[in-house]
């Protein structure tokens, strides 16, 4: 396990990777070597997963190549054209660390539902493996978000794994259209209260229960949003703890 006998996700607004000045390339941020470090090992195995770009072989190749310089093992679990494991479940359970890519996060719960992989994750964090990614793969582990999975607007969306009961919103502070219909969704009831997060902050769950907001990046932050019993919500901003490393 973690393996520390503790259930964590760590849902990312963005800001996983950064481009490296001295490869040309990109870089894993901060952000990552928090999560790898809430597994509890030298050495952590670190799982990757671009369903939600389509398995694109291009990305995944970046990913790789992104923690060139750290002591982790690294593997990838692919859907496209098949699965590229013989058991799917047994891979998830082996690893220490999940990741998952952004993308189209309805196409990725569809497809997760579709292989078991839905079953697997929530066996995998109840045992301890940390569950972590980016935009899609931080609203997939929520009950929903917003998403642009069906087009450039945004639309509401809560066909989540929900491992966590919130709403979750990503690319807060980047994407005009996301604060704007994160409060209208909560307002309506579509999604249930939740939290967001800036580009290059991560939030941080613990079981259920959110514990902190993490950030690479000096000014940004997470937010809780709430119904106000009424006809809106009401917004409080977490500041998040900065990651000098």
């Amino acid at each position: 396990m973690s393996r520390s006998g503790q259930s964590h996700i760590l849902a990312i607004g963005g800001g996983s990777f950064r481009p490296s000045a001295r490869y040309g390339f990109i870089e894993a941020s901060g952000l990552l070597r928090y999560g790898l470090d809430l597994t509890g090992q030298d050495r952590p195995r670190l799982g990757l997963l671009a369903t939600a770009t389509g398995d694109d072989a291009e990305w995944l190749l970046k990913m790789y190549g992104a923690f060139r310089e750290w002591d982790v093992e690294l593997s990838h679990l692919t859907v496209f054209p098949m699965p590229n494991v013989d058991d799917p479940r047994e891979w998830i359970l082996s690893q220490d660390m999940i990741y998952v890519s952004g993308g189209s996060v309805a196409n990725l719960a569809a497809l997760w539902r579709l292989h078991g992989l839905d079953e697997a994750f929530e066996e995998a964090w109840r045992a301890g493996v940390v569950l972590s990614g980016q935009s899609a793969g931080a609203l997939c582990w929520h009950v929903g978000g917003n998403t642009d999975s069906f087009g450039p607007a945004l639309r509401p969306w809560a066909d989540g794994l929900a491992l966590l009961p919130h709403s979750c919103g990503v690319h807060y502070d980047s994407d005009p259209q996301r604060r704007e219909l994160l409060h209208a969704s909560v307002a309506s009831g579509e999604l249930p209260d939740g939290y967001a997060a800036d580009e290059g902050v991560g939030l941080h769950y613990v079981g259920t229960e959110f514990i902190q907001a993490v950030s690479v990046r000096q000014g940004a932050c997470a937010y809780r949003v709430e119904h106000d019993g009424a006809d809106g919500v009401k917004e409080f901003r977490i500041e998040p703890r900065l990651l000098t490393s």
